[in-house]
């Protein structure tokens, strides 16, 4: 399959709220589903916050592959979302039928981006759907099925995140320093968020907090997106530069950090957005609690440990010419991981949607993991 330069149409531009919301922003949506089966993929171009909110839409397998790519779209359990409808669209748009195209479209899809899992994990999902039954179908169909499958994850994901807030709230105190890395709220799922879900429901039961966020080198996500979302939902946030985090703990400012992720491990080594380890290393020396928020569907039971997860390496230019404008010596060499992975021990729990899970270890996970949905709040006064 070709990838094309371009993407999909701006669909629609948003009206944001004021920078600093009197009453709760409503929640912007971050991907959907647009029509029938004929339908098409509208998403937020993510690349453009905060200065614009446009929706983007995608009407071909290969728009949703650039989109996620490109990072239009990001968040490992959007990816997913993204991903699984995806497949309808080009399982529908193919000349292929049944099995065979079926299996085309989900491995072009798995080379969009290799650390997520989500993404792996979806298509899976809509493999197994369609599994015995792609070859006894019209094309009609198996879109058909494809696309209550889709929408079935994407219908998850927004219950996930929002239990994962539920679950995890109680560790954020009244007038706490909260830090946290790149983004993990309402534009890297289908609704909530992970990290922010968490961050979300406590000032929804009326709690107020500080939340200090770091700008997230290179492309900046904590800048963009987890400052502006938090501004959409008049939540009181700091940017600091990255390499400010140890004098804001070193001051006192920070009790706890929250982050997201885009892998674990059997054994609870955590990959997400590069800095997290660092951040991690830092919490532990400032005797600051640094918790993972993520969806059952980011553990990875395959992998024992966390050397095992994929790294994807992106292009150098997004640190030498970053948004363009070129700020290194033509000719550096660049080393550009787009995750690191933070060791289990560094982790005090994994607040999932079927509760937190505290101390993390392989025994712990595989036992949450087991539970039925049924998410159990933290006792307050534990953060």
């Amino acid at each position: 399959m070709n990838v094309q330069k371009e993407a999909g149409s701006t669909a629609t531009v948003l009206s944001p709220c004021p920078p600093v919301a009197v009453s709760p922003c409503p929640p912007i949506r971050t991907i959907a589903w647009v029509g029938d089966v004929d339908g098409f993929v509208r998403l937020i171009d993510q690349t453009l916050l905060p200065t614009q909110v446009q929706y983007r839409d995608c009407r071909t397998v290969e728009e949703v592959w650039e989109a996620i790519r490109t990072l239009r779209v990001r968040g490992a359990p959007a990816i997913g979302v993204a991903a699984a409808m995806g497949v309808v669209l080009g399982v529908r748009g193919g000349r292929d039928r049944g099995a065979r195209r079926l299996r085309e479209v989900t491995a072009y899809l798995r080379t969009s981006r290799p650390t997520a899992v989500n993404l792996f994990w979806a298509l899976d999902r809509m493999e197994r759907r369609a599994q015995g039954l792609a070859e006894h179908l019209a094309p009609h169909q198996l879109a058909r099925l494809l696309l209550d499958e889709a929408l079935a994850i994407e219908d998850e994901d927004r219950r996930m995140c929002r239990a994962i807030g539920a679950a995890g709230a109680a560790l954020v105190r009244d007038g706490q320093g909260v830090l946290t890395h790149c983004n993990a709220g309402g534009l890297a799922t289908a609704d909530y968020g992970t990290a922010l879900a968490v961050l979300f429901t406590a000032a929804e039961q009326g709690r107020r907090f500080q939340v200090f966020a770091g700008e997230t080198r290179p492309l900046l996500q904590g800048a963009r997106l987890t400052a502006w979302e938090l501004r959409q939902r008049g939540i009181d946030v700091t940017l600091i530069c990255d390499s400010m985090a140890a004098q804001v703990m070193k001051e006192g400012r920070v009790h706890l950090a929250v982050v997201g992720a885009d892998r674990i491990a059997a054994n609870g080594d955590t990959a997400n957005k590069i800095g997290t380890y660092g951040l991690a290393l830092l919490a532990q020396a400032h005797a600051i609690p640094f918790y993972v928020a993520a969806p059952s569907t980011t553990f990875d039971l395959s992998l024992p440990a966390g050397d095992a997860i994929p790294i994807e390496q992106r292009d150098p230019a997004e640190v030498t010419h970053g948004f363009g404008r070129q700020t290194a010596p033509d000719g550096v060499k660049v080393y550009n991981p787009a995750f690191d992975v933070t060791p289990a021990r560094l982790i005090a729990g994994i607040i999932t949607e079927k509760g937190l899970i505290r101390p993390v270890t392989p025994e712990t996970i595989r036992d949450a993991l087991a539970s039925p949905l049924t998410p159990t709040p933290v006792p307050g006064g534990e953060g």
